[in-house]
């Protein structure tokens, strides 16, 4: 299985308030300061939470609700957009294809998959990854309503493929900026589905996620030195804060999980 359907108790799910990270082994030669740091914290964190072990946890939790009904339509353009934004909007595409692989009507998992193309082409992570898609297009063609476990499966070895491309083309720090869309996805569907299903008592074991809060603000730090007037930016600072604040809390209550939905809200309506 590759890393990034790995370790949910260090990234969306199952990242409890007492939960700590695993010290990152030091490089040889580490990378300026702070993008050396993120480089190795990234290797804790999943760019893309398994649907498997995502659905099971909810499960666990007494929550039976599709993903996919949670998705709402997106307008992903990416025509004239900066790497680092493409890169939150291909990270909320994988994770909207990816976390709903199997429910999802097949023009509407098309068009997910359509928009990571998209977004890997501004990425410039070449023509393999843009045929890969096509392939993955071809096989939900193919598959139609029938069972896409092999479609889930190309999926995620496409990412094996596709975030080294991603490092290499268009640099380190672009790989947190894809992390960041994809659990901000995923974090906005946990928090939407517990909200539906009515159990606020599955939010203190999904929802506090303070290890990646804490990953992600170090980002923003760098970002933000930068370009410190950019309200995307600004609102990423503002909802990761708050989410750390929620994290902290021994039991969550419905509107703290509504608070989360907001919060995520508010930063993918931006994008």
């Amino acid at each position: 299985m590759s890393v990034f359907a790995l370790a949910l108790a260090a990234t969306l799910v199952g990242c409890g308030g007492s939960d700590k990270p695993a010290t990152p082994t030091p490089e040889a030669q580490p990378a300026a300061v702070d993008l050396g740091e993120l480089k190795k914290s990234a290797e804790k964190v999943s760019l893309v939470p398994s649907p498997i072990a995502m659905h099971e946890s909810l499960k666990k939790a007494g929550i039976d609700v599709a993903l996919d009904t949670l998705v709402p339509e997106r307008n992903l353009s990416f025509e004239n957009v900066p790497a680092d934004l493409a890169a939150v909007k291909t990270g909320v595409a994988l994770a909207d294809a990816l976390l709903t692989v199997r429910t999802a009507p097949a023009d509407k998992l098309s068009a997910r998959i359509n928009a990571v193309k998209a977004g890997m082409k501004v990425l410039k992570t070449g023509s393999d990854i843009e045929r890969t898609l096509d392939d993955v297009n071809q096989s939900i063609a193919t598959v139609g309503t029938g069972p896409r476990d092999s479609i889930e499966q190309e999926i995620e070895l496409l990412l094996q493929v596709a975030i080294p491309e991603v490092s290499y083309e268009a640099g380190e720090q672009i790989v947190p900026l894809l992390q960041a869309g994809a659990w901000l996805e995923g974090s906005n569907l946990i928090a939407s589905a517990i909200v539906t299903a009515g159990k606020p008592e599955a939010g203190t074991d999904l929802l506090r996620q303070g290890p990646v809060c804490d990953y992600f603000l170090k980002y923003v730090d760098i970002v933000e030195k930068g370009r410190p007037n950019d309200p995307v930016v600004g609102q990423l600072r503002t909802t990761l804060t708050k989410l750390k604040e929620i994290s902290a809390k021994p039991a969550l209550t419905i509107e703290d999980v509504k608070e989360v939905t907001s919060q995520t809200d508010g930063i993918l309506g931006m994008l």
